[in-house]
C-alpha cells in the first residue's frame, strides 16, 4: 500500500514524456484522417520553413550592419505578439491548448505546466520561431561571449513565446470554448488582412526612410521580454556584460511570471464549476426579457421580419459573420491604405460597395436546411419578391452608410473632394447592380455552406459558387456600363466638364431602378423552384 502511494505520488513527475508522445500522436493521427488534410499540413509546413529559412538567411546578410539590432529586437517582439494572439484567433489550431480535457486526471498544476510546456515545443510553430530567433542572434552576435549568451538568450526567448501563448489560452479557455470564442476566431481573417497591410505599409516606409527609424523603438523594446534576450546578445557583443546579464535575468523573471500565471489559471480551471452547469441569474433573465421587448425599428410585415432575420444571421451565424467582417475590413483597408501610401485614388472607395454587394449572392445558402421554413411561407412570386426585397434592404441598411463613410474618408485622405459626388454615384450604381445580379444568382445558382469546418462551399458545388459569384460580378460590371460611360464622359469631354456632380442622383436612381428590376425578375424563378433550392442548400 505504501509503495503504491509512493508511486502514485511520483506519477505526475513523469507525465512530461507522456504528453510529448501524446502531442506527437495527435499530429500523426490528424495527418491520417484524410489525404487533403495531410497535403494541406505538409504544404503549409514547407512554406513556413522555407519562409523561416529565407528570414534566417536575411538576418545572416544583415550581420555587421549598423542597424542590425534595430531589426532583430523588434522582430523578436513581433514574434511574441504573434504567439500571444494566436490562441485567441486560432483556438482549434492545437488540440492541447484546452487544458480542461485533462480535468478528470489526478494531475497537479506544476508538473502539468512543465509537461505542457515541453509538449508545446513540438510542432512547426516552435521550429519556425526558433529559426527566426537564431537568425536574430546571428545578426547581432560578435565574439565567443556573445555566442554563449545567444544559446541561453534564444532558449529563453523561445520559452517565453510558448509560455505566453499557453498563459493566454489558459486564461481564456472558458471564452474560447464558447460561442463567443468561436465568433472571436472569425476575426482571424481581419487580423491577417490588417496585419499584412500594416507590414506592407511599414516596409515601404522603412524602405524610403531607412532602418534608423527603428532605433527609438528598439531603445524601448530592448528591455521588454523576450526582445530583451535578443538585445542581451548585442550587449555581450559590445562588452556590456552586466547589461546582458540584467536583460537575461529580466527575461527569466518574465518566464517565471508567465508560468506562475499559467499555473494559477490551470488551478482555477480544474477546481471551478463549468458555467454550463450554473443556471442563468435573475439579472440575465431580466436582460433577455428587456431585449425581447425592445422597440422595433424595422418596417412592419414580412419585410421587417425578413430584415430582422437577415441581420440576426450576420450577428450570430459564424460563417455569415466571417464573410461580413472580411468584406467590411477589406473594403476599408484597400482604399484607406492606398491613400496613406500616397498611391490611392478616391475611385478605390467603390471597392467597399463591391465587397459588401457580394453578400447578396447565395442568399438562401446561409439558411442551409432551415430554408424549408422560408419555403413554406412562399406561395406566389409576390411572396418571393417580398422575401428577396427584405434581404436586400437588410444588406442596404449596413452597406449604404458604410459606402458613404469609406468614400468620404478616402476623399479626405486623398484631398480630392471634387470627385466625391461622382464616386458616390458610381458606388450606388455598382451596389444596385450587385443586388440585382445577386438576387438572380441566388435564385438560379444556390449552393450549400457547410456549418462545420472552414469550407464555404459543400463538396461538388464549387462550380455553382464560381458561376454565381464571378458570373454575377461580371454581369454587375456590364450593368454599370452606362454610369461608367457617363463618368468617363464627364472627365474626358470638354462638354461634360463640371457635370460630375450629376452622377450622384443619376447613380442613385439607376441603382435603385436596376435593383427593383432584378428582384422582380428573380422572384418568379424563386417561387417556382423552391424544392430545387432547398435541395441545393441542404447538402452541407
Amino acid at each position: 500500500m505504501n509503495a503504491d502511494a509512493m508511486n502514485a505520488g511520483r506519477a505526475p513527475e513523469g507525465i512530461t514524456p507522456v504528453l510529448v508522445r501524446l502531442k506527437l500522436s495527435l499530429l500523426r493521427n490528424g495527418l491520417r484522417q484524410s489525404g487533403g488534410r495531410r497535403a494541406a499540413y505538409l504544404t503549409s509546413a514547407v512554406f513556413a520553413l522555407l519562409f523561416a529559412a529565407f528570414q534566417l538567411l536575411g538576418f545572416a546578410f544583415l550581420r555587421g550592419h549598423a542597424h542590425a539590432v534595430s531589426v532583430a529586437v523588434p522582430s523578436a517582439a513581433v514574434l511574441a505578439l504573434g504567439w500571444a494572439v494566436m490562441p485567441l484567433f486560432f483556438p482549434s489550431g492545437d488540440e492541447t491548448l484546452d487544458p480542461t480535457r485533462l480535468v478528470m486526471l489526478p494531475l497537479r498544476p506544476q508538473p502539468l505546466v512543465r509537461a505542457l510546456l515541453a509538449a508545446s515545443l513540438v510542432g512547426i510553430g516552435p521550429l519556425f520561431t526558433a529559426l527566426l530567433l537564431v537568425g536574430c542572434a546571428i545578426s547581432v552576435a560578435h565574439g565567443a561571449a556573445a555566442y554563449a549568451v545567444a544559446v541561453l538568450g534564444v532558449a529563453l526567448a523561445l520559452l517565453v513565446c510558448v509560455a505566453l501563448a499557453r498563459a493566454v489560452a489558459a486564461a481564456n479557455t472558458r471564452l474560447l470554448s464558447s460561442r463567443k470564442g468561436r465568433d472571436l476566431a472569425v476575426l482571424s481573417g481581419l487580423v491577417v488582412a490588417v496585419g499584412a497591410q500594416l507590414v506592407n505599409f511599414g516596409a515601404q516606409h522603412l524602405g524610403s526612410s531607412g532602418l534608423g527609424k527603428l532605433d527609438p523603438v528598439t531603445s524601448v523594446l530592448r528591455w521588454v521580454p523576450p526582445a530583451s534576450a535578443v538585445d542581451a546578445i548585442n550587449s555581450a557583443s559590445e562588452g556590456s556584460y552586466a547589461v546582458a546579464v540584467a536583460q537575461l535575468a529580466l527575461t527569466a523573471v518574465a518566464l517565471a511570471a508567465l508560468l506562475g500565471l499559467w499555473s494559477r489559471s490551470l488551478t482555477r480551471l480544474m477546481t471551478s464549476p463549468d458555467s454550463s452547469t450554473v443556471q442563468a441569474s435573475d439579472a440575465t433573465a431580466r436582460k433577455r426579457s428587456r431585449d425581447g421587448s425592445r422597440p422595433r425599428l424595422l418596417p412592419a410585415g414580412r419585410t421587417g421580419t425578413v430584415m430582422e432575420r437577415s441581420l440576426r444571421y450576420v450577428l450570430r451565424d459564424p460563417k455569415t459573420k466571417a464573410s461580413w467582417v472580411t468584406s467590411l475590413a477589406i473594403g476599408l483597408i484597400v482604399p484607406v491604405f492606398n491613400a496613406l501610401q500616397g498611391t490611392g485614388s478616391v475611385y478605390l472607395a467603390c471597392f467597399a460597395a463591391g465587397m459588401l454587394g457580394v453578400q447578396m449572392y447565395n442568399q438562401f445558402g446561409q439558411d442551409t436546411s432551415a430554408f424549408w421554413i422560408v419555403a413554406l411561407t412562399i406561395s406566389s412570386p409576390h411572396d418571393a419578391y417580398l422575401e428577396l426585397r427584405g434581404r436586400a434592404l437588410a444588406l442596404l441598411a449596413v452597406t449604404l452608410p458604410y459606402a458613404v463613410l469609406v468614400t468620404v474618408l478616402t476623399a479626405a485622405l486623398v484631398g480630392d473632394w471634387a470627385q466625391l459626388p461622382e464616386v458616390l454615384g458610381l458606388s450606388l450604381a455598382l451596389l444596385g447592380a450587385m443586388l440585382a445580379t445577386g438576387a438572380w444568382a441566388s435564385a438560379h445558382f444556390p449552393y450549400s455552406i457547410p456549418q462545420e469546418g472552414y469550407k464555404n462551399v459543400a463538396p461538388g458545388q464549387a462550380g455553382l459558387a464560381w458561376i454565381a459569384i464571378f458570373g454575377g460580378m461580371l454581369g454587375a460590371a456590364l450593368l454599370c456600363a452606362p454610369v461608367i460611360a457617363l463618368a468617363i464622359w464627364t472627365n474626358v469631354s470638354t462638354t461634360g466638364e463640371g457635370l460630375g456632380w450629376l452622377l450622384l442622383p443619376v447613380g442613385a436612381a439607376y441603382g435603385a431602378t436596376i435593383t427593383l428590376l432584378g428582384l422582380r425578375l428573380s422572384a418568379p424563378r424563386t417561387a417556382t423552384h423552391l424544392p430545387e433550392i432547398l435541395t441545393a442548400v441542404s447538402k452541407g
